[in-house]
Order: C-alpha cells, then sequence, then structure tokens
C-alpha cells in the first residue's frame, strides 16, 4: 500500500469513526442505581437511566411536566369514575421477544399492589380494587372511587410495565419495552444500551447509550472539561457553570425539577415527636445561606413540600423565617435549654454534603449538635428509608407532586396524622380541579404549620453538555435523563 493509500485509509477511518460517534451518547450522572428495578427500589437514580429509555407505562411525563398516552394507547372513563378501559399498543414487545399485552398490565398492577409489593410508591396503587383482563389489547381497572390523579400517577417510574417472564432478574437485567434495550452494567462505572430495533414507537436516533456514574465533584469537572463524557446531567459543582457557560464547546442548561429538598425530621422519636422542637429547628434554618454556599444561589426556597412552579403551591415562608433567638426560645419551651445532640445522616449529593455542614453550623448556634455521618446511597435506603434509624437527613424528594407521603405514618419520616391521611383520601376522590387546588393547597398549609420537616428549597438541576447535543430536557418533572429525542446536529 503507498502513502497516499495508507493516508486516504487513514481520513476515511477517521469519518467513519465521527460518523459512528453521532449516533451514540455518553451521559454522566453522579448517583449509581443501586439496583435496576423501578418497580421494587426507591432510589432517584433508577428512574434517571431507565425511565423511557428501557422502562414504559400506560401513561408517561413529557418534558413539559403534561401526562400523555404511553404503552396504553387510549382509555375510556366511566360516568361514576371508578372504571378505566385501557386500549393497548399494538406491536409492543418486551425486549427479550415477548408480546405486551393485558395480562402483564394486570401483572405488573397487582404486583405493585399486593401485600407484599417493595414498591416505594405503594400508595399510588391503593384505590384499585380489581385488574381485569378483556382481551389482549384491552384492560379494565377498577378503582374504590374517583381518583382525579389516576392518569398522573400511572405516568411515575414506579408504575411502569413489566412482565413475568422476566421479573425474577429484573434488578440486575431490565427488561423493558422501551425504545433502548439494557446490555451491560459494569458495578461502580456505567450502564450500556442500545437501540431496541423492534420497538413500537418512532425510533431514536440514538443507536448507542452509555450512563457513567461520576460522584465526585472534581472528577465530574475534569471528564466534561476533558470531553470524556458527552453530557453531565444534574452537573454536582455549580461554581463550575460559568466557566462552561463562557466555553463555545459546551451549552449549560439551567431547570428546575420537582425535587423538594428537605431536613427531614425523624417524628416517630424523641426529641422530633415534639412539635415545637421542630418548629425551633425550622427557625434554627437560614435557607438562603444553604443555597448560596451549597447551591451557589441555584434553587428557589420553600416553606412546605410543594414545587413553586406548581401552579397550587402556597408561599408559607413566613411560618418559618430565619430566627435563631426564637429557635432557642422554642426549646427551652419545649425542655431542652440546653439543647440536644442528634444524628444528622448525608448521602452522597452536593445539595446533601455541603449543606450539611452548613445547618450543622446554623444548629450548633442554637444549641443542637449532630454527629454528622455521610452515607452511601444503599446505606441511606437501608438505615433511614427502611429502617428508619436517624434523628435529621437531607434529601431531595423527587418525584412529582408527592405530598401524599405525608398521609402514610410508616413513611420514613413517620407522620400520616389521620388529618392527613383523611385529607388525601378526599384528594383522590376528587376530580373537580378547583376542589383539588383547595385540598391541595389545605394540605401544604398543615404541614407546614405541623413542622413536619424543615424545608429547604427546590432543586434546580443544571446539565452541561457538547454543543452539538440536542434534545435534552431542560427541566426534570419527574427523575429522567430521557435520550428518546436526543440527537447530534448535523
Amino acid at each position: 500500500m503507498n502513502m497516499k493509500t495508507t493516508i486516504m485509509a487513514g481520513v476515511m477511518a477517521l469519518s467513519a469513526s465521527a460518523l459512528a460517534a453521532q449516533d451514540s451518547i455518553t451521559v454522566a450522572i453522579q448517583l449509581e442505581p443501586p439496583n435496576l428495578d423501578p418497580t421494587g427500589g426507591a432510589a432517584q437514580a433508577i428512574d434517571s437511566v431507565l425511565y423511557s429509555n428501557v422502562f414504559e407505562g400506560l401513561t408517561r411525563f413529557m418534558a413539559d411536566g403534561s401526562v400523555v398516552p404511553g404503552l396504553a394507547e387510549s382509555w375510556e372513563i366511566s360516568d361514576d369514575g371508578r372504571e378505566y378501559t385501557f386500549t393497548l399498543r399494538e406491536g409492543a414487545t418486551f425486549h427479550d421477544g415477548t408480546v405486551f399485552d393485558a395480562e402483564d398490565v394486570k401483572f405488573t398492577l397487582d404486583r405493585a399492589r399486593a401485600d407484599d409489593s417493595t414498591n416505594a410508591q405503594k400508595v399510588l396503587f391503593d384505590g384499585i380494587t380489581q385488574v381485569e383482563v378483556i382481551d389482549p389489547l384491552t384492560v379494565k381497572v377498577t378503582l374504590d372511587g374517583p381518583n382525579g390523579s389516576f392518569l398522573f400517577n400511572l405516568a411515575w417510574g414506579d408504575a411502569v410495565m413489566v412482565a413475568p417472564e422476566s421479573i425474577e432478574d429484573i434488578a440486575s437485567n431490565p427488561v423493558g419495552t422501551g425504545p433502548f434495550k439494557f446490555d451491560n452494567w459494569v458495578q461502580g462505572d456505567r450502564i450500556e444500551m442500545s437501540r431496541y430495533e423492534d420497538y413500537w414507537g418512532e425510533a431514536p436516533a440514538l443507536t448507542q447509550a452509555t450512563f457513567r456514574f461520576i460522584s465526585d465533584p472534581t472528577a465530574a469537572f475534569a471528564s466534561v472539561m476533558a470531553e470524556d463524557v458527552d453530557a453531565f446531567v444534574g452537573f454536582p459543582a455549580p461554581e463550575n457553570l460559568p466557566q462552561f457557560a463562557a466555553d463555545p464547546r459546551f451549552q449549560v442548561l439551567e431547570g428546575s425539577t420537582e425535587g423538594e429538598t428537605i431536613l427531614a425530621m425523624n417524628n416517630g422519636q424523641e426529641p422530633f415527636d415534639n412539635v415545637v422542637v421542630r418548629q425551633a429547628v425550622a427557625h434554627a434554618i437560614d435557607r438562603q445561606a444553604i443555597i448560596d454556599g451549597a447551591m451557589f444561589g441555584i434553587g428557589t426556597p420553600i416553606g412546605t413540600h410543594f414545587a413553586p412552579h406548581n401552579p397550587d403551591y402556597v408561599d408559607l415562608l413566613d411560618l418559618s423565617p430565619h430566627d435563631p433567638e426564637k429557635a432557642r426560645d422554642l426549646l427551652a419551651e419545649a425542655g431542652y435549654a440546653d439543647g440536644f445532640t442528634t444524628t444528622l445522616k448525608l448521602p452522597p449529593p452536593s445539595y446533601a454534603r455541603r449543606g450539611g455542614e452548613i445547618i450543622a453550623s446554623q444548629l450548633r448556634a442554637v444549641g443542637i449538635e449532630t454527629e454528622i455521618t455521610n452515607v452511601e446511597w444503599a446505606q441511606w435506603l437501608d438505615e433511614v428509608f427502611g429502617q428508619k434509624d436517624f434523628g435529621l437527613t437531607i434529601v431531595s424528594h423527587t418525584e412529582p407532586m408527592d405530598i401524599g407521603i405525608y398521609a402514610d405514618p410508616d413513611y420514613y419520616f413517620q407522620y400520616g396524622t389521620e388529618e392527613m391521611v383523611n385529607l388525601m383520601g378526599e384528594l383522590r376522590g376528587t376530580t373537580d380541579p378547583a376542589e383539588r387546588s383547595e385540598i391541595l393547597k389545605e394540605a401544604q398549609t398543615i404541614i407546614a404549620e405541623d413542622y413536619v420537616n424543615a424545608y429547604l428549597f427546590e432543586l434546580a438541576i443544571a446539565t452541561v453538555a457538547k454543543a452539538g447535543l440536542q434534545g435534552l430536557w431542560v427541566d426534570q418533572p419527574t427523575a429522567a435523563v430521557d435520550l428518546t429525542g436526543v440527537s447530534w446536529a448535523e
């Protein structure tokens, strides 16, 4: 082979490589999923990787938060609002080649609502009394009463469709109906997936996708700067964003999430079973200092567990302004004039680790000492979420409009008063939008006045991506890195 031929071959190889790169993507996120079953685990990272990519529900969230048909092509609702008859997509198959049909819907919903269900949002399915297979493409779901949130609930990652044929290994080998099929999981490093060629819907532009897990903010900065990743969703070092914004190689997308970031208090143990103590904690907190110090100013203060961009949000910040003197007076009133010591367990995200140090200082100023423990997500899910072994913790609740968790006495912060249980029951049975709005506003007010938790801020999300990448979600109406509409500019 002569020199000219060699050079031309090299150019052609480079061109082929460049072309190949235009239909693949490497996305970094901070947290690795502890398992790959969105219907059996509480970790946000599971949905971040798999929602709409590998798994789909009967309905789904779009980038603007709207709910649209998913595996259900259409539905009819009975006059009394108790029966939903779904018509399913024809030709939908799971990645193992088995057909998706009404039996899979029945299996999924019955499994989610079973007594031994490990679904983290089992409450979503509480109102279901029966799931009937009418024919392979028709399924009827009967509720115990009207539920104005039912189609919304079915769009959650916890309600995606699964199959009995593949359920046994779902935690390590997820088999869904989505446009991407799971290929490989190198634990501690990456998950790989590829386009599913028999997908029932519109084929995505990407043929290959890799999710990498980079928890350290310094490593995250280095990976983006070196262009080792094409995008970093939820970039963990907000102090670096101006540098990326000024670099023509990159684009910075700043959006909002459904993530109510809270200092959660264990209402089931002393001293946080005392509302006066909880009120003292709330007044000890300086939200803006936490936003500035941990998030470099990115985030919106909240006074209750509800997203400020939601039209039903109530601004209740005045109930818990930063007032250390009042906090000390309240502690004395509660019998803790000399303060007390409690645990503060911090999961990996920057808002928790950085915010935790700031909050510890703010609490110390009013006499509350905290024993800080940094925990990984698996440990947090076990100790805090599962065993309820904590005094305080910081976490962002990224599920959409999830105020219903305050009606569950077994939820990790152990509130679930009869008043909230009844109110959420009333919400489920209400379909009129104006009436639902009033109930939601009442619920927000109740938990704020009861100081169930200290409400900090609505988590913002920043994505740093290469300049030619398009179609990434800016906002996150649910925890998801939806790649179905992502492509490279030509």
